[in-house]
């Protein structure tokens, strides 16, 4: 079964961390993604930009509307994720819980939908 695994973080901090740190946990996701991908778990992945580079859309009554950033302020920002094929949701939580934002931020872990025809 695939899970998507969304990887949430203050971006504030990560302006203000010290290099050190910063490459000490792009080291760890290196490290985690190697893992996973030797692991055959692996889908896909990708890091995100800010978000003040997001638009949110909208259609009403045929009509497109923009705005800039993501549609609610929040404590922690979307920054990236994995998708990953996992047995039941244990596993895909000890996957998850080994992506380093885990310890700083929180992960959320869902389920990809399969509709028929599939």
């Amino acid at each position: 079964m695939k899970y998507l695994c969304l990887i949430y973080d203050e971006e504030s901090k990560r302006g203000t961390m010290p290099k050190e740190q910063m490459d000490a946990m792009m080291g760890e996701y290196g490290a985690f993604t190697e893992g996973i991908r030797k692991s055959g778990k692996y889908v896909a992945g990708e890091a995100l930009q800010p978000t003040q580079t997001a638009t949110t859309i909208r259609v009403r009554q045929g009509k497109i509307s923009t705005t800039d950033g993501p549609f609610a302020e929040t404590k922690e920002q979307l920054g990236g994720f994995y998708l990953i094929n996992a047995t039941d949701l244990n596993e895909a939580i000890q996957l998850a819980s080994r992506i380093p934002s885990a310890r700083t931020g929180s992960i959320e872990v869902r389920p990809i939908r399969v509709f028929d025809g599939q």
